[in-house]
């Protein structure tokens, strides 16, 4: 099955669902999700900023030698 057919089942049980097992779901759900929307993003470590600061003076130099995102 795929997610997303899974995930809409999850929507109708949900939507169907007595008002008693929503409240004892939402714990489960919340413990569920934390993990899920912690961010994973480190600090730069001194390497990284020497590489971001050296390609921003890169594209300060010469801007129109770089390629826009919504272009690649």
């Amino acid at each position: 099955m795929t997610t997303a057919v899974l995930r809409k089942e999850l929507h109708d049980m949900i939507d169907t669902m007595p008002d008693r097992f929503i409240r004892a779901m939402v714990p489960l759900a919340a413990c569920i999700t934390e993990e899920y929307w912690k961010p994973a993003v480190e600090a730069a470590s001194p390497e990284e900023i020497a590489m971001a600061e050296e390609r921003l003076k890169d594209y300060e130099a010469s801007p129109e030698s770089w390629v826009p995102i919504d272009d690649i």
